[in-house]
Protein backbone atom coordinates (compact mmCIF):
# COMPACT_ATOMS: atom_id res chain seq x y z
CA UNK A 1 0.00 0.00 0.00
CA UNK A 2 1.72 3.65 -1.46
CA UNK A 3 0.36 6.40 1.60
CA UNK A 4 0.45 9.96 -0.74
CA UNK A 5 0.65 12.39 1.56
CA UNK A 6 -1.11 15.65 1.00
CA UNK A 7 -0.10 18.41 3.11
CA UNK A 8 3.34 18.79 5.23
CA UNK A 9 3.33 19.20 9.01
CA UNK A 10 4.87 22.04 10.81
CA UNK A 11 8.02 20.15 11.96
CA UNK A 12 11.03 18.28 10.06
CA UNK A 13 11.49 15.11 11.11
CA UNK A 14 15.16 13.96 11.69
CA UNK A 15 14.70 11.11 8.40
CA UNK A 16 13.94 14.07 6.51
CA UNK A 17 16.66 16.33 7.63
CA UNK A 18 19.22 12.98 7.09
CA UNK A 19 17.49 13.19 3.14
CA UNK A 20 18.02 17.20 2.31
CA UNK A 21 21.54 17.37 4.59
CA UNK A 22 22.86 14.60 2.83
CA UNK A 23 24.28 13.51 5.78
CA UNK A 24 25.07 9.72 6.01
CA UNK A 25 22.72 7.15 8.42
CA UNK A 26 23.60 6.05 11.26
CA UNK A 27 25.51 2.62 11.04
CA UNK A 28 23.76 -0.22 12.29
CA UNK A 29 24.51 -1.69 15.50
CA UNK A 30 27.54 -3.58 15.90
CA UNK A 31 26.19 -6.65 17.76
CA UNK A 32 24.21 -7.57 14.77
CA UNK A 33 27.82 -8.05 13.00
CA UNK A 34 29.16 -9.56 15.62
CA UNK A 35 26.68 -12.40 15.68
CA UNK A 36 26.36 -12.81 12.45
CA UNK A 37 30.35 -12.98 12.55
CA UNK A 38 30.22 -15.29 15.85
CA UNK A 39 27.91 -17.86 13.64
CA UNK A 40 29.42 -17.36 10.51
CA UNK A 41 32.88 -18.98 12.28
CA UNK A 42 30.86 -21.62 14.33
CA UNK A 43 28.83 -23.29 11.65
CA UNK A 44 31.74 -23.03 9.38
CA UNK A 45 34.14 -24.96 11.67
CA UNK A 46 31.84 -27.52 12.07
CA UNK A 47 31.42 -28.03 8.62
CA UNK A 48 35.46 -28.20 8.11
CA UNK A 49 35.42 -30.49 10.88
CA UNK A 50 32.57 -33.00 9.29
CA UNK A 51 34.29 -32.53 5.42
CA UNK A 52 37.81 -33.99 6.63
CA UNK A 53 35.84 -36.26 8.63
CA UNK A 54 36.68 -35.66 12.61
CA UNK A 55 32.31 -35.36 12.79
CA UNK A 56 30.79 -37.82 10.32
CA UNK A 57 26.90 -37.73 9.57
CA UNK A 58 26.63 -40.82 7.18
CA UNK A 59 29.84 -43.54 6.23
CA UNK A 60 29.63 -41.53 2.77
CA UNK A 61 33.15 -39.68 2.03
CA UNK A 62 31.43 -36.83 -0.08
CA UNK A 63 35.13 -35.44 -0.04
CA UNK A 64 36.41 -38.28 -2.44
CA UNK A 65 35.23 -36.25 -5.34
CA UNK A 66 37.72 -33.59 -4.84
CA UNK A 67 40.53 -36.09 -4.44
CA UNK A 68 39.39 -38.62 -7.20
CA UNK A 69 37.28 -36.62 -9.58
CA UNK A 70 38.62 -33.07 -9.03
CA UNK A 71 42.20 -34.14 -9.03
CA UNK A 72 41.91 -36.21 -11.88
CA UNK A 73 40.98 -33.21 -14.02
CA UNK A 74 43.62 -30.88 -12.16
CA UNK A 75 46.17 -33.48 -13.48
CA UNK A 76 44.33 -33.54 -17.26
CA UNK A 77 44.14 -29.65 -17.55
CA UNK A 78 47.89 -29.04 -16.34
CA UNK A 79 49.00 -30.53 -19.73
CA UNK A 80 46.87 -28.02 -21.67
CA UNK A 81 44.02 -29.83 -22.41
CA UNK A 82 40.33 -30.47 -21.34
CA UNK A 83 39.37 -34.17 -20.28
CA UNK A 84 38.63 -35.11 -23.42
CA UNK A 85 38.02 -38.97 -22.62
CA UNK A 86 36.25 -38.76 -19.28
CA UNK A 87 32.37 -38.28 -19.55
CA UNK A 88 32.19 -36.62 -16.01
CA UNK A 89 33.66 -33.67 -17.17
CA UNK A 90 30.07 -31.67 -18.20
CA UNK A 91 31.30 -28.23 -17.38
CA UNK A 92 31.56 -25.11 -19.74
CA UNK A 93 35.45 -24.01 -20.27
CA UNK A 94 35.88 -21.57 -17.30
CA UNK A 95 35.23 -24.42 -14.66
CA UNK A 96 39.21 -25.31 -15.88
CA UNK A 97 40.20 -22.12 -13.83
CA UNK A 98 38.37 -22.88 -10.67
CA UNK A 99 39.81 -27.08 -10.87
CA UNK A 100 43.16 -25.36 -11.13
CA UNK A 101 42.94 -22.53 -8.63
CA UNK A 102 43.61 -24.95 -6.01
CA UNK A 103 46.93 -25.55 -7.79
CA UNK A 104 48.00 -22.07 -6.90
CA UNK A 105 48.17 -22.47 -2.91
CA UNK A 106 51.02 -24.62 -1.35
CA UNK A 107 49.52 -27.14 0.49
CA UNK A 108 47.70 -30.57 -0.98
CA UNK A 109 44.90 -30.06 -3.45
CA UNK A 110 42.72 -31.19 -0.52
CA UNK A 111 43.36 -28.81 1.96
CA UNK A 112 44.04 -26.50 -1.21
CA UNK A 113 40.25 -26.50 -2.34
CA UNK A 114 39.36 -26.63 1.91
CA UNK A 115 40.78 -23.53 1.84
CA UNK A 116 39.41 -21.98 -1.07
CA UNK A 117 36.04 -22.75 -0.68
CA UNK A 118 36.49 -21.25 2.90
CA UNK A 119 37.85 -18.02 1.49
CA UNK A 120 34.67 -17.40 -1.12
CA UNK A 121 32.53 -18.77 1.91
CA UNK A 122 33.75 -15.98 3.74
CA UNK A 123 34.00 -13.04 1.01
CA UNK A 124 30.04 -13.67 0.24
CA UNK A 125 29.57 -13.53 4.08
CA UNK A 126 31.50 -9.97 4.33
CA UNK A 127 29.13 -8.28 1.14
CA UNK A 128 25.96 -9.38 2.64
CA UNK A 129 26.60 -8.18 5.50
CA UNK A 130 28.12 -4.78 4.38
CA UNK A 131 24.93 -4.50 1.77
CA UNK A 132 22.53 -5.06 4.71
CA UNK A 133 23.93 -2.37 6.83
CA UNK A 134 22.74 -0.13 4.09
CA UNK A 135 19.74 2.16 4.70
CA UNK A 136 16.73 0.26 3.75
CA UNK A 137 18.63 -3.23 3.49
CA UNK A 138 18.33 -6.01 6.01
CA UNK A 139 21.06 -8.25 7.82
CA UNK A 140 18.16 -10.91 7.24
CA UNK A 141 20.52 -11.88 3.88
CA UNK A 142 23.68 -12.92 5.55
CA UNK A 143 21.76 -14.55 8.65
CA UNK A 144 20.35 -16.85 5.66
CA UNK A 145 23.57 -17.23 4.46
CA UNK A 146 25.11 -18.40 7.69
CA UNK A 147 22.50 -20.24 8.92
CA UNK A 148 21.60 -22.23 5.15
CA UNK A 149 24.96 -22.90 4.12
CA UNK A 150 25.69 -25.64 7.11
CA UNK A 151 22.37 -27.15 6.62
CA UNK A 152 24.18 -28.66 3.69
CA UNK A 153 26.88 -30.70 5.48
CA UNK A 154 29.93 -31.72 4.26
CA UNK A 155 28.95 -31.48 0.43
CA UNK A 156 29.19 -27.78 0.51
CA UNK A 157 32.94 -27.69 0.92
CA UNK A 158 33.04 -30.43 -1.03
CA UNK A 159 32.18 -29.55 -4.55
CA UNK A 160 32.96 -26.44 -5.91
CA UNK A 161 29.29 -24.71 -6.34
CA UNK A 162 29.99 -22.62 -3.71
CA UNK A 163 32.68 -20.79 -5.63
CA UNK A 164 30.31 -20.09 -8.13
CA UNK A 165 27.58 -19.05 -6.21
CA UNK A 166 29.81 -16.24 -4.60
CA UNK A 167 30.66 -14.80 -7.93
CA UNK A 168 26.85 -14.91 -9.10
CA UNK A 169 25.79 -13.40 -5.47
CA UNK A 170 28.90 -10.28 -6.44
CA UNK A 171 27.44 -9.72 -9.51
CA UNK A 172 24.23 -9.88 -8.57
CA UNK A 173 24.68 -7.06 -5.81
CA UNK A 174 26.22 -4.74 -7.84
CA UNK A 175 24.44 -5.13 -11.17
CA UNK A 176 22.01 -2.54 -10.23
CA UNK A 177 24.65 -0.14 -9.67
CA UNK A 178 27.58 -0.55 -12.03
CA UNK A 179 25.84 -3.05 -14.31
CA UNK A 180 28.27 -3.54 -16.56
CA UNK A 181 30.99 -4.99 -13.82
CA UNK A 182 27.86 -7.07 -12.38
CA UNK A 183 27.29 -8.39 -16.17
CA UNK A 184 30.81 -9.27 -16.45
CA UNK A 185 30.58 -11.29 -13.31
CA UNK A 186 27.85 -13.66 -14.18
CA UNK A 187 28.98 -13.80 -17.36
CA UNK A 188 32.14 -15.00 -16.25
CA UNK A 189 29.83 -17.37 -13.87
CA UNK A 190 27.92 -18.89 -16.46
CA UNK A 191 31.22 -19.37 -18.13
CA UNK A 192 31.82 -21.59 -15.28
CA UNK A 193 28.47 -23.49 -14.47
CA UNK A 194 25.76 -21.64 -16.84
CA UNK A 195 23.27 -21.17 -14.17
CA UNK A 196 25.01 -17.84 -13.27
CA UNK A 197 23.20 -15.72 -16.28
CA UNK A 198 19.96 -16.55 -15.34
CA UNK A 199 20.51 -13.65 -12.38
CA UNK A 200 20.23 -11.43 -15.68
CA UNK A 201 16.49 -11.97 -16.06
CA UNK A 202 15.14 -9.41 -13.87
CA UNK A 203 17.64 -6.19 -14.81
CA UNK A 204 15.50 -3.33 -15.28
CA UNK A 205 14.74 -2.39 -19.23
CA UNK A 206 17.27 0.18 -20.28
CA UNK A 207 20.13 1.26 -20.60
CA UNK A 208 21.11 -1.13 -17.28
CA UNK A 209 19.65 -4.53 -19.63
CA UNK A 210 21.75 -3.28 -22.87
CA UNK A 211 24.86 -2.53 -20.87
CA UNK A 212 25.10 -6.11 -18.60
CA UNK A 213 23.46 -8.53 -21.07
CA UNK A 214 26.71 -6.74 -23.23
CA UNK A 215 28.98 -6.97 -20.76
CA UNK A 216 27.96 -10.80 -19.67
CA UNK A 217 27.95 -11.97 -23.60
CA UNK A 218 31.19 -9.96 -24.09
CA UNK A 219 33.15 -11.55 -21.03
CA UNK A 220 32.09 -15.02 -21.67
CA UNK A 221 33.10 -14.53 -25.45
CA UNK A 222 36.22 -13.48 -24.53
CA UNK A 223 37.25 -15.46 -22.33
CA UNK A 224 35.77 -18.49 -24.47
CA UNK A 225 38.33 -17.72 -27.29
CA UNK A 226 41.03 -17.57 -24.77
CA UNK A 227 40.31 -21.04 -23.48
CA UNK A 228 39.28 -22.23 -26.86
CA UNK A 229 42.81 -21.04 -28.07
CA UNK A 230 44.99 -22.50 -25.30
CA UNK A 231 43.37 -25.70 -24.62
CA UNK A 232 42.16 -28.28 -26.58
CA UNK A 233 38.57 -29.29 -26.12
CA UNK A 234 36.73 -26.85 -24.60
CA UNK A 235 33.74 -27.18 -25.35
CA UNK A 236 33.89 -31.24 -26.09
CA UNK A 237 31.50 -31.36 -22.71
CA UNK A 238 28.22 -30.68 -24.73
CA UNK A 239 28.51 -33.95 -26.40
CA UNK A 240 28.40 -35.70 -23.43
CA UNK A 241 24.84 -34.77 -22.60
CA UNK A 242 22.56 -36.59 -25.17
CA UNK A 243 22.68 -39.44 -23.63
CA UNK A 244 21.47 -38.66 -19.95
CA UNK A 245 18.86 -40.44 -18.30
CA UNK A 246 16.87 -39.10 -15.31
CA UNK A 247 19.32 -38.74 -11.99
CA UNK A 248 17.80 -40.36 -8.96
CA UNK A 249 17.38 -37.28 -6.94
CA UNK A 250 15.73 -35.28 -9.72
CA UNK A 251 11.74 -34.15 -9.70
CA UNK A 252 11.36 -36.39 -12.89
CA UNK A 253 12.39 -39.73 -10.88
CA UNK A 254 10.10 -39.70 -8.75
CA UNK A 255 7.43 -41.61 -10.61
CA UNK A 256 10.13 -44.18 -11.96
CA UNK A 257 10.67 -44.63 -7.67
CA UNK A 258 7.04 -44.86 -7.15
CA UNK A 259 6.51 -47.48 -9.29
CA UNK A 260 9.44 -49.44 -8.50
CA UNK A 261 7.71 -49.31 -5.06
CA UNK A 262 5.15 -50.77 -6.55
CA UNK A 263 6.97 -52.93 -9.13
CA UNK A 264 5.51 -51.46 -12.01
CA UNK A 265 9.36 -50.42 -13.38
CA UNK A 266 12.18 -52.96 -14.21
CA UNK A 267 14.63 -50.56 -14.97
CA UNK A 268 17.90 -50.20 -13.00
CA UNK A 269 19.84 -47.60 -11.51
CA UNK A 270 23.41 -47.34 -12.62
CA UNK A 271 26.85 -44.83 -12.44
CA UNK A 272 25.78 -42.80 -15.76
CA UNK A 273 27.85 -39.64 -16.98
CA UNK A 274 29.46 -38.99 -13.40
CA UNK A 275 26.00 -39.58 -11.61
CA UNK A 276 23.64 -42.05 -10.47
CA UNK A 277 21.09 -42.38 -13.11
CA UNK A 278 17.55 -44.16 -13.73
CA UNK A 279 17.77 -46.36 -17.31
CA UNK A 280 14.65 -47.90 -18.64
CA UNK A 281 11.12 -47.85 -19.50
CA UNK A 282 9.61 -43.99 -19.44
CA UNK A 283 13.04 -42.60 -19.25
CA UNK A 284 12.84 -40.92 -22.57
CA UNK A 285 9.18 -39.62 -22.26
CA UNK A 286 10.13 -37.86 -18.80
CA UNK A 287 13.40 -36.28 -20.15
CA UNK A 288 11.68 -35.20 -22.73
CA UNK A 289 8.68 -33.93 -20.41
CA UNK A 290 12.14 -32.57 -18.17
CA UNK A 291 13.29 -30.38 -21.26
CA UNK A 292 9.87 -29.09 -22.10
CA UNK A 293 9.02 -28.17 -18.51
CA UNK A 294 12.31 -25.76 -18.79
CA UNK A 295 10.88 -24.10 -21.68
CA UNK A 296 7.57 -23.37 -20.95
CA UNK A 297 9.37 -22.17 -17.76
CA UNK A 298 11.41 -19.75 -19.52
CA UNK A 299 8.64 -19.09 -21.70
CA UNK A 300 6.80 -17.93 -18.59
CA UNK A 301 9.66 -15.93 -17.55
CA UNK A 302 9.46 -14.05 -20.65
CA UNK A 303 6.26 -13.23 -20.45
CA UNK A 304 6.25 -12.24 -17.10
CA UNK A 305 9.61 -9.83 -18.06
CA UNK A 306 7.34 -8.16 -21.02
CA UNK A 307 4.57 -7.85 -18.55
CA UNK A 308 5.65 -6.21 -16.00
CA UNK A 309 5.18 -2.93 -15.43
CA UNK A 310 6.76 -1.60 -12.51
CA UNK A 311 10.36 -2.62 -11.28
CA UNK A 312 10.86 -2.21 -7.38
CA UNK A 313 14.45 -2.48 -5.77
CA UNK A 314 14.30 -6.38 -5.19
CA UNK A 315 12.70 -6.77 -8.55
CA UNK A 316 15.77 -7.83 -10.16
CA UNK A 317 16.76 -10.15 -7.15
CA UNK A 318 13.79 -11.93 -6.93
CA UNK A 319 13.75 -12.66 -10.55
CA UNK A 320 16.76 -13.96 -10.67
CA UNK A 321 15.47 -16.74 -8.17
CA UNK A 322 12.46 -17.79 -9.53
CA UNK A 323 14.32 -17.88 -13.03
CA UNK A 324 16.86 -20.23 -11.35
CA UNK A 325 14.19 -21.99 -9.63
CA UNK A 326 12.35 -23.15 -12.59
CA UNK A 327 15.90 -24.19 -13.83
CA UNK A 328 16.42 -26.40 -11.34
CA UNK A 329 12.94 -28.05 -10.95
CA UNK A 330 12.70 -28.90 -14.21
CA UNK A 331 16.44 -30.53 -14.83
CA UNK A 332 16.80 -34.03 -15.43
CA UNK A 333 19.54 -33.88 -11.94
CA UNK A 334 18.90 -31.96 -8.66
CA UNK A 335 22.41 -32.80 -7.13
CA UNK A 336 22.31 -31.98 -3.24
CA UNK A 337 24.93 -29.07 -4.26
CA UNK A 338 22.52 -27.27 -6.07
CA UNK A 339 20.73 -26.38 -3.20
CA UNK A 340 23.62 -24.09 -2.03
CA UNK A 341 22.83 -21.91 -5.73
CA UNK A 342 19.33 -21.25 -3.93
CA UNK A 343 20.43 -20.08 -0.45
CA UNK A 344 22.91 -17.94 -2.13
CA UNK A 345 20.57 -16.01 -4.42
CA UNK A 346 17.71 -16.26 -1.69
CA UNK A 347 20.25 -14.50 0.84
CA UNK A 348 20.87 -11.89 -1.80
CA UNK A 349 16.91 -11.16 -2.22
CA UNK A 350 16.56 -11.18 1.94
CA UNK A 351 19.24 -8.16 1.70
CA UNK A 352 16.10 -6.19 0.43
CA UNK A 353 13.08 -5.44 3.14
CA UNK A 354 10.83 -5.24 0.11
CA UNK A 355 11.64 -8.68 -1.04
CA UNK A 356 8.22 -10.91 -2.75
CA UNK A 357 10.85 -14.07 -1.84
CA UNK A 358 10.58 -14.17 1.98
CA UNK A 359 7.82 -17.15 1.90
CA UNK A 360 10.04 -19.10 -0.99
CA UNK A 361 13.44 -18.75 1.59
CA UNK A 362 11.63 -20.14 4.70
CA UNK A 363 9.95 -22.65 2.25
CA UNK A 364 14.17 -23.64 1.27
CA UNK A 365 15.65 -23.91 4.53
CA UNK A 366 13.64 -26.93 5.52
CA UNK A 367 14.38 -28.78 1.85
CA UNK A 368 18.17 -27.83 2.11
CA UNK A 369 18.06 -30.11 5.59
CA UNK A 370 15.88 -33.24 3.41
CA UNK A 371 18.66 -32.72 1.05
CA UNK A 372 21.46 -33.70 3.58
CA UNK A 373 19.16 -36.08 4.93
CA UNK A 374 18.93 -37.65 1.41
CA UNK A 375 22.54 -37.04 0.56
CA UNK A 376 24.39 -38.43 1.80
CA UNK A 377 22.51 -39.94 5.21
CA UNK A 378 20.01 -41.74 3.39
CA UNK A 379 21.44 -42.64 -0.03
CA UNK A 380 21.56 -46.23 0.13
CA UNK A 381 17.99 -46.13 0.89
CA UNK A 382 17.07 -43.44 -2.14
CA UNK A 383 19.44 -45.36 -4.94
CA UNK A 384 17.46 -48.88 -4.48
CA UNK A 385 13.85 -46.61 -4.41
CA UNK A 386 13.47 -47.82 -0.11
CA UNK A 387 10.73 -46.14 1.32
CA UNK A 388 12.25 -44.24 3.82
CA UNK A 389 14.96 -42.95 1.11
CA UNK A 390 12.04 -42.13 -1.45
CA UNK A 391 9.50 -40.57 1.20
CA UNK A 392 11.86 -38.16 2.20
CA UNK A 393 13.14 -37.24 -1.24
CA UNK A 394 9.59 -36.51 -2.16
CA UNK A 395 9.59 -34.33 0.71
CA UNK A 396 12.36 -32.41 -0.72
CA UNK A 397 11.42 -31.95 -3.94
CA UNK A 398 8.19 -31.23 -3.26
CA UNK A 399 8.88 -28.40 -1.03
CA UNK A 400 11.01 -27.02 -4.23
CA UNK A 401 8.41 -27.42 -6.29
CA UNK A 402 6.21 -25.72 -4.26
CA UNK A 403 8.82 -22.79 -3.57
CA UNK A 404 8.88 -22.73 -7.45
CA UNK A 405 5.10 -21.85 -7.98
CA UNK A 406 5.41 -19.53 -5.12
CA UNK A 407 8.21 -17.91 -5.77
CA UNK A 408 6.84 -17.20 -9.73
CA UNK A 409 3.21 -16.50 -8.05
CA UNK A 410 4.69 -13.14 -6.27
CA UNK A 411 6.93 -12.19 -8.71
CA UNK A 412 3.89 -11.62 -10.67
CA UNK A 413 1.55 -9.99 -8.39
CA UNK A 414 4.74 -7.24 -7.09
CA UNK A 415 5.09 -5.94 -10.99
CA UNK A 416 1.78 -5.86 -11.71
CA UNK A 417 0.57 -2.21 -12.95
CA UNK A 418 0.43 0.38 -11.18
CA UNK A 419 -3.17 -0.27 -9.91
CA UNK A 420 -1.79 -3.21 -7.99
CA UNK A 421 -1.67 -1.73 -4.59
CA UNK A 422 -4.09 0.81 -3.46
CA UNK A 423 -3.56 4.21 -2.74
CA UNK A 424 -4.56 5.73 0.45
CA UNK A 425 -4.54 10.22 0.03
CA UNK A 426 -4.17 10.83 3.94
CA UNK A 427 -6.27 13.57 4.87
CA UNK A 428 -3.64 16.74 4.69
CA UNK A 429 -3.89 20.50 6.42
CA UNK A 430 -5.97 22.82 4.41
CA UNK A 431 -4.27 24.85 1.63
CA UNK A 432 -2.57 27.67 2.59
CA UNK A 433 -4.18 30.83 0.40
CA UNK A 434 -2.28 31.73 -2.67
CA UNK A 435 -0.47 35.18 -2.77
CA UNK A 436 0.00 37.15 -5.98
CA UNK A 437 4.18 37.13 -7.10
CA UNK A 438 5.19 39.58 -8.04
CA UNK A 439 7.66 39.31 -11.30
CA UNK A 440 10.95 40.53 -9.32
CA UNK A 441 11.17 37.45 -6.95
CA UNK A 442 9.94 34.88 -9.89
CA UNK A 443 13.29 33.20 -9.48
CA UNK A 444 13.73 33.12 -5.16
CA UNK A 445 10.22 31.59 -5.85
CA UNK A 446 10.75 28.65 -8.52
CA UNK A 447 14.10 27.93 -6.07
CA UNK A 448 11.53 27.36 -2.97
CA UNK A 449 9.27 25.63 -5.04
CA UNK A 450 12.03 23.13 -5.39
CA UNK A 451 12.57 23.01 -2.06
CA UNK A 452 9.19 21.81 -1.60
CA UNK A 453 9.65 19.27 -3.97
CA UNK A 454 12.31 17.32 -2.85
CA UNK A 455 11.24 17.86 0.75
CA UNK A 456 7.53 16.04 -0.37
CA UNK A 457 9.59 13.36 -2.18
CA UNK A 458 11.48 12.65 1.01
CA UNK A 459 8.37 12.14 3.39
CA UNK A 460 8.45 8.24 4.61
CA UNK A 461 6.16 6.20 2.49
CA UNK A 462 4.30 3.05 3.74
Amino acid sequence: MELAPAGRTGSTSSTERLALSGAPPASPAGGALWALGASWLATRALIVLMAVGVLRISGTDVSSDISVIYHGWYEVLQTGTFPLDDVTWQYPPGAALVILLPGVLPWSYLVSFFVLCGLFDALAMGMLMRVGGRRGRSFTGAWMWAVGVPLLGPTVYCRYDIVVTAIAMAGLVVILRRPALGGMLLGFGGLVKIWPVLALAGTPRGRRTHRAWTAAAATAAALGFLLTAGMNGAFEFLKFQKERGIEVESLGALPLHFAKLAGAWDGQVTMNYGSLEMLGPWVPVISDVSVAGTLVGFGWLLLWRLRAARWQPSTTFDAALAALLVFTVTSRVISPQYLVWLIGLAAVCLTVRGTSQKPVALLLLPATVLTTVEFPILFGAVQHSQPWGVAVLAARNLLLLAATLVSCRRLWRSTRGPDAAPTVVLPGEPAAPSYPVRPGIAYEQALLDGLDESVGRAAPTS
